[in-house]
């Protein structure tokens, strides 16, 4: 996402300095000067109609896919993914954690896990572009949870009634104890700024937990220890 805004900053700032120019060109030109130019246009317009005309609408339809493309970035739903030039098809806008819901459930399969449904909010259609959730309990190290690698598809798309499920495990030692949390917190990239805090039916023993990928069958989410 930060790319896409420092590239859409460098075309308003490419813009905004083209503009200025023309501006100060057209303050500089006396009345002479333009009367000059209208004449120069005039005799030139039978040789040059045609290439113009080419030009102009070559020109216009750059100027056009640009508006769009910046357009779509400004409201979020960049049709493409920016950076090499390359974009892939299917790819839309990537979903932030303030875009989704999440529900927590408790299962007792796998010697008890939690599954957490994501769905994304009225109005939104955005993609699960990263394939793991960064999930951790409390904010020390020794609560992130390890990816196992289960289930996944990518990218998924969350719209109307579409969800996705992952599975979070919270204790994959045979010791007793663990440090007790009353919470878990999930984001859907590492570098996301608004995370969502989860809270759990009971308090839970966490030591050593693991996360699934993200998967449109929950079956696909159960978390085995490795």
């Amino acid at each position: 996402m930060r790319s896409r805004r420092a590239a859409r900053s460098a075309r308003l700032v490419l813009a905004a300095a083209a503009v200025t120019a023309l501006t100060a060109t057209a303050t500089a030109c006396g009345p002479e000067d333009t009367a000059g130019s209208g004449t120069s246009t005039a005799s030139s317009s039978g040789s040059a109609g045609g290439e113009g005309s080419a030009n102009d609408s070559s020109s216009s339809g750059s100027d056009s896919n640009s508006v769009k493309g910046s357009g779509k970035a400004d409201s979020g739903s960049d049709s493409g993914t920016e950076g090499g030039g390359d974009k892939k098809s299917g790819y839309g806008q990537a979903c932030g954690t303030n875009d989704v819901s999440f529900t927590l459930t408790s299962k007792s399969q796998a010697g008890g896990y939690y599954q957490v449904t994501a769905k994304a909010k009225s109005g939104i259609t955005c993609y699960l572009d990263v394939n793991t959730p960064s999930v951790s309990f409390g904010s020390g190290t020794e609560g992130v949870a390890s990816p196992v690698g289960q289930g996944g598809e990518d990218p998924i798309k969350l719209t109307g009634s579409a969800v996705a499920y992952t599975g979070i495990s919270p204790k994959t030692t045979d010791t007793d104890g663990g440090t007790e949390f009353e919470s878990v917190i999930v984001a859907l990239t590492e570098d996301d700024s608004n995370p969502a805090e989860l809270k759990l039916p009971e308090p839970a023993d966490v030591d050593k937990p693991i996360v699934t990928n993200w998967s449109t069958n929950s079956a696909e989410t159960v978390p085995v220890i490795p």
